[in-house]
């Protein structure tokens, strides 16, 4: 067997188009979400098949059983409404409660217990997304995903690794055999069906969001989960519903940088922008541009996982956080020559305990640009490997373990409570030149993703790189999101960068190989808002591509 490696360092071009493009992590989705195009649909046509095919292509990253945020820019809306932002995470059982955790001697939810499963809000946000933006039916839309389902495709590379470091947890119960065809993992090149899943996916198809939360498949899910010991409900599911949010944006080396409200940490992405915003970043030298955004993502963490949380059950200080004498304030408080291991939030509130450890690469992220200009940028997640590991017999749905995520303090703003929506770590972004589009981009992985962000966007902007050049480039991740913690960095970024970072006073781990993934995968399409030709870029730390037309 040919032993898999991320250390070899492949030259992939930039993507060029003009009526089109689609960048994601597995080529096969990618396709699909071409062929939407290819058909006539827009941003958010391709946006939902793209996503339904990696439900199916990448399983272990995604899946009707998890949640998704999207972005969309619609270039025929007027500029004060052109950016809306989707929220289609689920929230807690009605019948789980903060006291009942408590009574069991748990102070945090296990990433593989049935009180981590929320209500999946995956078929929603698919259907509310076209709904509202999209042009072609569900399911029509749908029938790459089924496809691919029903009838089979080969597992890549990248994604077969991913899938046998899920095996044990998929054998715990019987029903994790529907996504182990033949009793195991698959290898690369073999090709899969996933019956059960083609049938899940071909109701949706045919009854829409409906037939999933209120039909036979919403029963099997509240069923499998209360014999678990769990508490979500069927009527959890039918009460479950989408909202569209007000996004929140910061401006940045001339542009305007969207990221969805919290419950997601989009936050702590802004926060970091807008504390190195008053930088020359494009003049300092590596160590001195490295060791403030390595600071400025520190601050910005602090702040942000003291505060996000569900906005409809908590008072969030959005705008004060982001305001530029709050920014300028914490700009101050970084040293240009020694790390700081212990940052603080910059309002007044009592700290809060960690959160559970977030995935490295178990969530799946896309962009889609469209002739017209409009623009989807979409994420969609089980959060870890296969979720939860808990799979609804005869359905091919495995369930999400964002619960996870919820504090069991009883004094922070994301403690657990009935019908709660947790801190969320996926994020989509976009960034607009006056009203223009000018690029929609992420970086999919736990708490990688806002660090993914400001570092490719500050390739982008303050570097002046193309935007696969931006996807190249090593970089460097505070693991778990832990403020103060140990930061990861690429080898690729050399001995003499690392060396500087550890003499300021930074724990370096130093990362190749396999490891690689610990820092997300992005994917990012450019505008030109002259000439609409599309740039695009897929990041080299997984089996994508980006494709045009």
């Amino acid at each position: 067997m040919t032993t898999l490696t991320l250390d070899a360092h492949s030259r992939r071009s930039n993507v060029l188009a003009r009526r089109g493009m689609v960048a994601t992590s597995q080529p096969l989705a990618a396709m699909a979400g071409l062929r939407m195009l290819l058909d006539g649909g827009n941003a958010a046509d391709a946006a939902v098949a793209t996503a339904a095919a990696l439900a199916v292509v990448e399983p272990m990253s995604t899946g009707i059983g998890g949640d998704a945020f999207a972005l969309f820019y619609d270039a025929q809306a007027s500029p004060t409404q052109r950016v809306s932002a989707l929220n289609g995470s689920g929230r807690a059982p009605a019948g789980l409660h903060l006291e009942d955790l408590h009574h069991a001697g748990l102070n945090e939810i296990a990433l593989d217990s049935p009180h981590s499963v929320t209500v999946p809000g995956t078929a929603a946000a698919w259907a509310d997304l076209l709904a509202r933006h999209g042009t072609m039916p569900l399911g029509v839309v749908l029938r790459p995903a089924i496809e691919y389902a029903r009838d089979g495709f080969p597992v890549s590379e990248l994604i077969a690794a991913s899938w046998q470091r899920g095996e044990a947890k998929l054998s715990r119960l019987p029903s994790g055999q529907e996504l182990l065809p033949g009793g195991r993992a698959p290898r690369m090149g073999e090709v899969v069906c996933l019956p059960e899943m083609a049938r899940t996916l071909q109701a949706i198809a045919e009854g829409g969001a409906d037939a999933f939360y209120l039909g036979e498949t919403g029963r099997r899910i509240a069923d499998f989960v209360q014999t678990q010991g769990g508490r979500l409900d069927v009527s959890d599911l039918a009460a479950h519903r989408s909202t569209w949010d007000e996004p929140i944006s910061i401006e940045y080396c001339g542009l305007r940088v969207w990221e969805c409200p919290p419950n997601g940490q989009g936050l702590a992405a802004l926060l970091a922008l807008g504390i190195v915003a008053g930088d020359d970043l494009a003049a300092a030298a590596p160590i001195e541009r490295w060791h403030l955004l390595i600071e400025a993502m520190r601050l910005a963490f602090a702040d942000a996982r003291r505060w996000v949380a569900d906005p409809t059950f908590a008072d969030l200080p959005l705008a004060e956080l982001l305001s530029t004498p709050y920014l300028a304030g914490r700009r101050g408080q970084i040293d240009p020559l020694r790390a700081n291991l212990a940052p603080r939030s910059g309002l007044p509130a009592a700290e809060r305990r960690p959160l559970q450890p977030a995935p490295r690469s178990d969530t799946v992220y896309l962009s889609v640009v469209d002739g017209h200009g409009n623009a989807c940028s979409f994420i969609n997640s089980l959060y870890h490997g296969f979720g939860s590991g808990l799979v609804a017999p005869g359905t091919g749905v495995a369930l999400q373990n964002r619960g996870a995520l919820f504090s069991l303090d009883p004094a922070h703003p994301n403690r657990l409570e009935p019908g709660k929506r947790p801190y969320h770590t996926i994020i989509p972004a976009l960034a607009t030149q006056g009203d223009d589009l000018w690029a929609c981009f992420g970086v999919m992985g736990g708490f990688m993703q806002p660090q993914g962000h400001v570092q490719v966007l500050v390739n982008l902007l303050d570097l002046n790189l193309l935007p696969q050049d931006a996807l190249d480039a090593p970089r460097f991740c505070l693991q778990d999101g832990e403020a103060g913690g140990r930061v990861a960095v690429e080898v690729s970024a050399g001995a003499g960068l690392i060396d500087a970072l550890r003499a300021r006073g930074h724990d370096v781990v130093v990362t190749a190989g396999m490891e690689r993934t610990l820092f997300g995968v992005g994917q990012v399409i450019r505008r030109d808002t002259a000439t609409g030709v599309l740039t695009a870029g897929s990041d080299p730390r997984r089996d994508g591509c980006a494709l045009g037309w």
